[in-house]
């Protein structure tokens, strides 16, 4: 999506460890007119009728997931990355290994929030490794709702994840894929 890939040309920064740095419109402070064009550029990738759950991951996708569940008119849920005394029932959870915070997470969904009977976007602002999507797609998994595809704002193509989930037939569209970094440059692949 070239309007996504200009600003992130104009505004992203490459940090150590290829790092891509976006917070200043993406996922600390939020650019929601930025949100509406990638939402309905989601609505258009997924024109499937029967999507109603949009899932994501706390914290930095809610945001986007929030205005396109907004553009599909239909309910957002959010797995946690952390158990509250506010959950109450059963939970989905799976354990994976969070790229951000270097460390194992558990991620948890209370199971009253999505059922067999649901049809899932799952949407977020990064992929790189996929850790974080493979354990929401085994949540979805657990629930025995459908999983009509993943929406991901930025993808980070140099890194596994993408690759994977298309490896075992997962409805992935990526808005914009980093390929690499050069001298503090973002080159993006042809889509």
């Amino acid at each position: 999506m070239e309007l996504l890939e200009n600003r992130i040309s104009a505004e992203g920064r490459v940090l150590p460890g290829n790092i891509i740095k976006i917070d200043g419109f993406l996922n600390h402070q939020v650019d929601i007119r930025l949100m509406r064009e990638l939402a309905r550029e989601f609505r258009r990738l997924f024109p499937e009728k029967e999507i109603n759950k949009i899932l994501t991951v706390e914290a930095s996708g809610i945001a986007l997931a929030a205005v396109t569940a907004l553009e599909f008119d239909v309910p957002m849920v959010f797995v946690k990355k952390a158990k509250s005394d506010n959950i109450e029932g059963g939970l989905y959870q799976s354990d994976i290994f969070s790229y951000t915070y270097k460390r194992k997470v558990t991620l948890l969904l209370a199971k009253q929030w999505l059922t067999p009977n649901d049809n899932v976007l799952i949407i977020d602002d990064f992929l790189a490794n996929g850790e974080a999507m493979r354990g929401v797609i085994e949540i979805v998994g657990q629930s025995g709702a459908k999983l009509t595809g993943v929406g991901i704002a930025v993808e980070k193509g140099f890194q596994p994840g993408g690759a994977r989930l298309r490896e075992q037939g997962v409805n992935l569209k990526s808005l914009a894929v980093i390929d690499g970094t050069e001298g503090g440059k973002i080159m993006f692949r042809k889509q």
